[in-house]
């Protein structure tokens, strides 16, 4: 998970815009919750991550799967639900032009704002 980009709204959009592949999306996210990679035991050290996440004892795939991105969309406050309408102003995808992979990089997208917002980081609009 080294080299991930810098999390500030220039990764949010081009996470919608898929200029940012679901590989680096994913360790995004699992970076935030707490995921950390132990080179010295080929494991996933989880003392880090919240205990409604310790479930996952390697972190999952938010793209490729709907259990765990349903969760990460619940564990979103529901102040920070409308981030990206609101402070981004993303109006969302063209009907007939997204499919499961876009909602989730979307939602991804969301609990990424949601934790910048949490943290207090300056979210400004590009």
């Amino acid at each position: 998970m080294n080299n991930l980009p810098p999390l500030n709204t220039e990764t949010i959009w081009k996470i919608l815009n898929e200029e940012i592949d679901d590989a680096t999306v994913n360790q995004l996210v699992w970076y935030y919750l707490g995921y950390r990679y132990d080179k010295n035991n080929q494991s996933w050290n989880i003392s880090n991550v919240a205990d409604s996440w310790q479930e996952y004892t390697e972190p999952p795939d938010f793209i490729a799967n709907r259990p765990p991105t349903v969760k990460l969309t619940r564990s979103i406050p529901k102040e920070n639900k409308q981030l990206l309408k609101e402070k981004l102003g993303f109006k969302g995808y063209k009907i007939g032009e997204f499919g499961p992979r876009q909602t989730r990089r979307a939602t991804a997208a969301n609990w990424l704002l949601s934790y910048m917002q949490q943290q207090g980081t300056t979210i400004e609009i590009e």
